[in-house]
C-alpha cells in the first residue's frame, strides 16, 4: 500500500496498526482513535488492503458511511477499489463490508454445529480433565479419549475416600501430595482448588454439560472413571455441588481451637461408617489444620471426647472468665422465674441449685451451636488441643 501511495502520489500522513477483531463494533481503540482523526479533520482518506480490514460489523461500516456523507472521509482506497462519495461506490462498500459480516457470523455457525456434534459423539470440546488422556487416532484430525493408567486409579480411590471414609478436601490434599506420586500434567503437586473442580466435576462419572450452565448434558463415548454412585455419595458428602471452604458445614467447635504442636487451626471432620442394618453412622473427628504447612502429628480426637474434656475445664475455670456472664446471668434469672412462677420448686429444699457454671455446662452440651460457640469464643484464654487433651492457654503459658 505504501508502493502503491507513491506511485500516485499520495501523501500518507499516519501509519495505524490495529490487533484488535473488527467483529465487533466499537472494541477497536486504534480504528476509534483514527475515526476521532478523521472528525478532527487531520486527514481525509484511509488506505486499506481490503474493505473487511475496516468493518465487519454493521456499526463500524454505519460510522465509514456517515463520515463520507458528511465530506469528511472522501476516499478509502484498497489495493483493487476506490470507494468516494458517491451513491454506487457507497453501495458497493456496503455490500463487501456486509458480505466479511456474513462470513463471520457464519463462520461462527459452523464452529458450533462443530462443537455441538463433537458432543454429541461423546466427546467434551477442549482438553479432558486429570484422569484421561486426548490420543489422536491414525486419520489426520481425529482424537479420542483415554483413561490415564497412572493417575485415573489415584482419582478412583479420592472419590472413594470422600464417599466411603469421609475424607475432606485437605486430608485429600495431603493424601495425593504426600502419600502417592501424583502429579498434575505439568509435573506439578496439585492444588486444593483443582481437587475440590475435580470433585465437583460429573464427567468422571460420564456425563458433561457443554455450554457450561446451557442445560444441554451429553453422555461420554469412553471408559468413565467412577460410576453415579459414588459420585452421588460424594457430593452429598461434600455438601451437594458446593466447595466446601472453611465453615461451609457448620460445627459445634470449629475455629475455637488451636494446636499445641504446630499453632495451626483444629479442624474439625465428618467420617461416615456403613452399619449393618442398612444404616450410615456419622462420626466427627477434631484434627490439626496443618495451616502452617508443617508435618504436625497431632492425633485425632472425637467430638465427644473434646466435649467432655470442655465441661471439665468448665469445671476449673473462674467464672469471671466466661465474659457472657451477663447474658447467662440473665438467662439463668429466667430460667429461676419460671422456675418459681410454673414449677414451684423455689422452696424445695431437695430442687438443684443452678449457678453460671452449671448453666454455661448445660448450653455446651444441649444449647444450640451458635450458643455454644459463644460460651466458648468468648474465653479469655485460648483453647490448645495436644495429644489428646485440651489445655488452656494464656499469656503465651499452657495452664494445666
Amino acid at each position: 500500500m505504501l508502493e502503491m501511495a507513491k506511485r500516485d502520489g499520495i501523501n500518507v500522513v499516519d501509519i495505524r496498526k490495529e490487533s484488535h477483531s473488527a467483529k465487533d463494533s466499537g472494541q477497536r481503540p486504534e480504528y476509534m482513535r483514527m475515526i476521532a482523526d478523521i472528525r478532527a479533520k487531520s486527514f481525509n482518506g484511509v488506505l486499506t488492503w481490503a474493505p473487511d480490514r475496516l468493518s465487519r460489523n454493521a456499526g463500524d461500516l454505519g460510522i465509514l458511511v456517515d463520515l463520507m456523507d458528511q465530506g469528511l472521509l472522501q476516499e478509502i482506497r484498497t489495493h483493487g477499489q476506490n470507494f468516494r462519495n458517491s451513491p454506487n461506490e457507497k453501495f458497493l462498500l456496503m455490500i463487501l463490508c456486509s458480505q466479511a459480516k456474513l462470513e463471520n457470523d457464519n463462520r461462527g455457525l459452523n464452529v458450533k454445529r462443530g462443537l455441538r456434534a463433537k458432543c454429541e459423539m461423546g466427546y467434551r470440546p477442549g482438553v479432558s480433565p486429570l484422569g484421561y488422556l486426548n490420543n489422536r487416532y491414525p486419520k489426520k484430525g481425529q482424537k479420542k479419549v483415554e483413561l490415564d493408567l497412572v493417575r485415573a486409579p489415584l482419582i478412583k480411590q479420592m472419590f472413594a475416600k470422600v464417599a466411603y471414609e469421609g475424607y475432606s478436601g485437605h486430608k485429600i490434599l495431603h493424601w495425593l501430595n504426600n502419600e502417592t506420586n501424583f502429579a498434575t500434567r505439568s509435573g506439578k503437586k496439585i492444588v486444593l482448588s483443582t481437587i475440590y473442580i475435580m470433585l465437583r466435576d460429573p464427567y468422571y462419572y460420564g456425563q458433561f454439560e457443554y455450554p457450561r450452565e446451557s442445560g444441554k448434558w451429553y453422555q461420554v463415548g469412553h471408559e468413565s472413571i467412577i460410576t453415579k454412585e459414588v459420585f452421588d455419595i460424594a457430593q452429598e458428602n461434600l455438601g451437594t455441588f458446593q466447595k466446601r471452604t472453611s465453615g461451609t458445614k457448620e460445627f459445634d467447635f470449629n475455629k475455637l481451637i488451636k494446636c499445641g504442636s504446630c499453632g495451626s487451626g483444629i479442624t474439625p471432620e465428618e467420617k461416615f461408617k456403613n452399619i449393618s442394618d442398612g444404616t450410615r453412622r456419622r462420626y466427627v473427628y477434631y484434627h490439626c489444620s496443618q495451616g502452617k504447612r508443617v508435618a504436625c502429628k497431632e492425633p485425632y480426637i472425637r467430638e465427644e471426647e473434646l466435649l467432655n474434656q470442655l465441661l471439665s475445664l468448665i469445671d476449673n475455670i473462674n467464672v469471671d472468665e466466661i465474659c457472657v456472664q451477663e447474658k447467662l446471668s440473665r438467662e439463668l434469672a429466667r430460667y429461676q422465674k419460671f422456675a418459681e412462677g410454673v414449677l414451684h420448686i423455689s422452696n424445695n429444699p431437695t430442687a438443684p441449685k443452678v449457678d453460671i457454671r452449671s448453666y454455661a455446662k448445660y448450653v455446651l452440651k444441649e444449647g444450640t451451636r451458635e450458643e455454644k460457640r459463644e460460651v466458648l469464643s468468648c474465653l479469655r484464654t485460648q483453647l490448645v488441643l495436644h495429644n489428646q487433651t485440651l489445655l488452656l492457654k494464656e499469656n503465651g503459658k499452657v495452664c494445666i
